[in-house]
């Protein structure tokens, strides 16, 4: 027994977007990772300074990961932001 798609996929004007957004939030979350990497490498001391209880290692990894996070997040709401701009532009209703 054969299913087909439960939609019909249409092109996605919203791609251009998307790629220009999500090459540019790796850019910058690379420049993070980069940072955490290169005072690994070059003063890995510093890692074991103090900020409050813990140490600038768990600091900075677990930012890393909240960070990552909200990109996403982030990345979601302004794709499907744009997808719906275009879907009432190709639908002929004013955008705002």
């Amino acid at each position: 027994m054969g299913h087909g798609p439960a939609i019909k996929w249409e092109d996605d004007k919203s791609v251009p977007f998307k790629i220009k957004l999500g090459l540019w939030m790796f850019s910058f979350y690379l420049l993070l990772y980069g940072g955490f990497i290169v005072v690994n490498v070059v003063n890995p001391k510093l890692m074991s300074t103090d900020i409050g209880s813990l140490n600038l290692a768990i600091v900075y990894g677990f930012s890393l990961i909240i960070i990552a996070l909200i990109m996403a997040l982030i990345y979601n709401l302004l794709s499907t932001r744009f997808e719906k701009k275009y879907d009432k532009k190709d639908q002929g209703e004013e955008i705002k």
